[in-house]
């Protein structure tokens, strides 16, 4: 049984829908992050959810029970959940010990049960060695820590972050995420998360959902995500990707500068005549010779190229007509601009976009 599900949640603010008719089931112990640009309403949903906000439309329900509805919300802080904040939001004038302690001191645990809480917790996320630290005293790194720490030893229901790395340097981000994930699977809490940043839901989350205008556009593990979107918002805010737009002709579809068999493509026979299809840049190759092996040749020559390090990024402009197509080439496929070549491209990593 899910433990967490919207049903039909909207938030309007005056005549501005923030969040529009979002259905979303999130099972017990499951990781899933909303992502989005800003302004798409995932933090309002997010709040939604913590209680802080109420809906205009449809509910909130965690194991069959309605938390929020047009007719009233259960108040935040008798749900059950955990909610990290942007921030932070750790105590400045108390410990680190002090801050894990918080939520327990209040539930009015024993002290026994307190300290075991807090050595266990500290031990999980590697402060104990700083119990006595106070914030000022600590990185963003640690004090992210902290925050995960004090929300994590109250044995939360539903644990809600709401962009809990974006005031961390890179570097620090990436470790962050898998900080995070290894802490879900250590305790298995049904966690909700809020990013913009597409690598930190890819490398935390069981499921993203990709919101859009109020709206998911798309829900599906980051795998499937990636590599079959379904809609041109999801393909394009998710990693890069070059659109490529055709006409069946008969039996053939038609794009600008070269045509491939209408049943080499996934959709085009049960579609409509005009096609759009998303191919990923490093899903295309080229080559100074014509490719064989039964992918698309087409011909043309290298307009631009970048290095960035770990590979090259490439504009490959097609000879015959206007297009031009973003290619992703290992550091030691070396390409000089001006260069004619060849572009391979195969029909199967092509996806059909509606």
């Amino acid at each position: 049984m899910p433990v967490l599900t919207l049903n039909g949640l909207g938030r309007a603010f005056g005549k501005v829908n923030a969040v529009d008719g979002v259905d979303l089931r999130i099972a017990d112990g499951e990781f899933v992050s909303l992502l989005g640009p800003s302004g798409c309403g995932k933090t309002t949903t997010l709040r939604m959810i913590a209680g802080f906000i109420d809906p205009t439309s449809g509910t909130i329900e965690v194991d069959g029970k309605v938390l929020s509805s047009t007719k009233g919300s259960l108040p935040p802080e008798k749900r059950g959940m955990s909610m990290i904040f942007q921030s932070y939001a750790i105590w400045p004038n108390m410990t680190v010990g002090q801050n894990v302690a918080f939520g327990l001191t209040l539930r009015k645990l024993p002290a026994d049960e307190i300290k075991r809480r807090i050595d266990n917790i500290l031990g999980v996320v590697k402060m104990t060695h700083l119990i006595d630290r106070y914030p000022a005293e600590l990185s963003g790194g640690q004090q992210q820590r902290v925050a995960l720490a004090r929300a994590i030893v109250v044995q939360p229901s539903v644990l809600l972050l709401d962009e809990p790395l974006s005031n961390l340097d890179a570097n620090l981000r990436e470790e962050m995420r898998f900080e995070i994930r290894r802490l879900h699977d250590e305790f298995k809490i049904t966690t909700v998360y809020v990013t913009h940043d597409q690598a930190e839901a890819m490398a935390t989350s069981d499921r993203i959902a990709v919101m859009n205008l109020g709206k998911i556009e798309q829900v599906d593990d980051p795998h499937t995500l990636y590599t079959r979107p379904r809609k041109r918002f999801v393909a394009g805010f998710i990693g890069r990707t070059n659109f490529v737009s055709g006409k069946r002709d008969g039996g053939t579809v038609r794009f600008d500068g070269f045509s491939v068999d209408a049943d080499r493509l996934d959709g085009a026979a049960r579609s409509g005549p005009e096609l759009l299809y998303s191919v990923r840049p490093q899903n295309l190759r080229l080559s100074l010779g014509a490719p064989e092996g039964g992918v698309i040749a087409v011909a043309g020559e290298v307009a631009e190229r970048t290095f960035l390090g770990e590979h090259w990024d490439y504009v490959f402009a097609v000879k015959e007509g206007g297009a031009r197509l973003r290619v992703s080439a290992p550091a030691h496929d070396v390409h000089a601009a001006g260069t004619k070549a060849w572009l391979a491209i195969d029909p199967a990593l092509m996806v059909p976009i509606d």
